[in-house]
């Protein structure tokens, strides 16, 4: 058996939304048996991931690890975003509220397992200024030492890419977050214990934390995993 590996993966590509209720199963179909194995045959990318809220709501986390942000303006993506399948074209118009991000990984802990973490909890924020360093140096560290914490990982975003626009973004109608942060917190179980992790996490820094703004949370339990052979 493989043991867990170091992630090669900085770059993210994270899409919130809730998707109209009655399109449900074919939105499923659509991003389990084409949409996923297209993205992740793209060079440079590594695994495609979708998430479903907890609260059971028509809403879903999806996301894709890239080499670097630069993955997600290359040319072979910027085609695919150019050129969507019919199949594609359907399912985005069923989209709701999307918000789309492009991230660079700038802080981390933990290690990429075997298998993708059945939950995450996905925390947007901004930081005053000269906030980032503690969280992407002390604060990531802390939050992986609570329990069943397999892995926390730190984002910016990256608005030059996140704001170009593509013939799927023409469809869909969403653009970036207004969010400059990203925490990516993934468990082995579900996270109704998530404040312990985000606890430890503002007691490293102590008397040096830096309030969150902005803050939008979200609780999910996974749907899908798609990894790329060169990564498996």
């Amino acid at each position: 058996m493989t043991s867990p590996t170091p992630d090669p993966s900085t770059g993210l590509m994270a899409f919130w939304s809730d998707i109209e209720p009655s399109y449900l199963p074919r939105y499923q179909q659509w991003h389990n048996c084409e949409h996923i194995p297209e993205r992740v045959s793209i060079p440079g990318f590594h695994e495609g991931r979708r998430y479903r809220s907890l609260t059971n709501a028509p809403h879903f986390l999806m996301y894709y690890h890239t080499l670097s942000a630069a993955t997600l303006a290359s040319d072979a993506y910027m085609a695919a975003l150019n050129a969507p399948t019919p199949w594609t074209r359907e399912a985005l118009a069923h989209f709701r509220s999307p918000v789309r991000g492009v991230y660079e990984r700038i802080g981390g802990a933990g290690k990429l397992g075997l298998f993708a973490a059945p939950y995450v909890v996905s925390l947007r924020f901004d930081l005053p200024e000269g906030g980032e360093e503690g969280y992407a140096e002390r604060w990531v560290g802390a939050a992986c030492e609570a329990e069943c914490v397999q892995r926390v990982q730190f984002y910016r975003a990256d608005s030059a890419v996140g704001n170009m626009a593509t013939s799927e973004r023409r469809i869909y109608g969403g653009g970036p977050g207004k969010q400059v942060y990203l925490l990516l917190i993934e468990q082995s179980k579900p996270p109704d214990r998530f404040g312990d992790a985000v606890g430890r996490g503002d007691a490293a820094l102590g008397k040096d934390v830096v309030q969150r703004v902005n803050e939008e949370m979200g609780l999910y339990w996974l749907e899908i995993a798609y990894r790329a052979k060169e990564v498996a």
